[in-house]
């Protein structure tokens, strides 16, 4: 089938034929009509990256989860391909970087003693902590806690891209998709599959205010922390260390959820 041919085809019909015939052609268009999606999630992706992260190593490891979301994607669903496709770049990109071990241990080492903080002080206080009582407990001066979430910064986005494992290994649910496409839960969907996307939903919505719309405006919105500091009225960097925390809580309550749970 020739180009002048599918771009005269609606784009609906276009993914209703290439899920009957897998025609290479038509895959071949959409990998060339989605290539910027594949730049513009690596992009953002970048943001907060330590220089030795390259930016087109990004876009590479993005490109995967382009090709598995072409090849994937249900157009009977009610998803917008595009939506479904960021989630399916950025969780490669995530799962690249996650297996070539960027994240120097000393950071790595940090993240899980705040994290570890914050689940103790919010299961015993039953209630979210503040950065007073987490750089009490973690024996530091609040300034210092400070300080370290901007050490951290950098790294923590992927915390949203970390999974919840919900019986076999194949069958995982991203945070970062329960808030990405709320609209695109599907009827067929197994109950424990709703359950832990409620669970993390209701996670999510018991941050403290600030931390919650930074979440939404990054992920849901779309927009960058830059984006978001001028919708906050905040520096960029402030937005950075809100997110960070926003992250790092809401890892922490959901380890305290799933030790009830599981």
């Amino acid at each position: 089938m020739g180009n002048t041919l599918l771009e005269q085809k609606t784009e609906e019909e276009l993914w209703m034929e290439y899920k009957k015939t897998k025609d290479p052609a038509i895959r071949e268009f959409f990998i060339k009509q989605y290539a910027p999606l594949v730049k513009y999630v690596a992009g953002k992706v970048a943001v907060g990256m330590p220089s030795s992260v390259e930016f087109d190593d990004l876009v590479g490891f993005g490109v995967f989860g382009l090709l598995d979301a072409i090849d994937k994607f249900d157009p009977e669903k009610n998803v917008k391909f595009k939506t479904y496709a960021v989630t399916r770049i950025r969780g490669s990109i995530f799962d690249e970087l996650r297996s070539i071990d960027w994240v120097p241990r000393s950071v790595r080492q940090k993240t899980r003693e705040i994290e570890d903080a914050v689940s103790r002080l919010e299961s015993k206080l039953g209630r979210t902590a503040t950065d007073t009582e987490i750089a009490s407990s973690l024996g530091v001066s609040e300034s210092e806690f400070q300080q370290t979430l901007f050490k951290i910064s950098g790294t923590s986005i992927m915390s949203l891209n970390d999974v919840w494992y919900s019986g076999d290994d194949s069958d995982r649910i991203s945070i970062g998709d329960s808030i990405e496409s709320p609209s695109s839960l599907n009827p067929d969907v197994i109950v424990e599959r709703e359950e832990i996307r409620r669970v993390i939903v209701e996670a999510i919505n018991e941050l403290p205010e600030k931390e919650k719309m930074v979440l939404v405006l990054y992920y849901y919105e779309d927009l960058t922390l830059k984006e978001i500091g001028q919708v906050l009225n905040v520096t960029e960097s402030r937005v950075s260390q809100l997110h960070t925390k926003a992250n790092l809580r809401l890892r922490a309550k959901l380890t305290n959820i799933r030790k009830g749970i599981i």
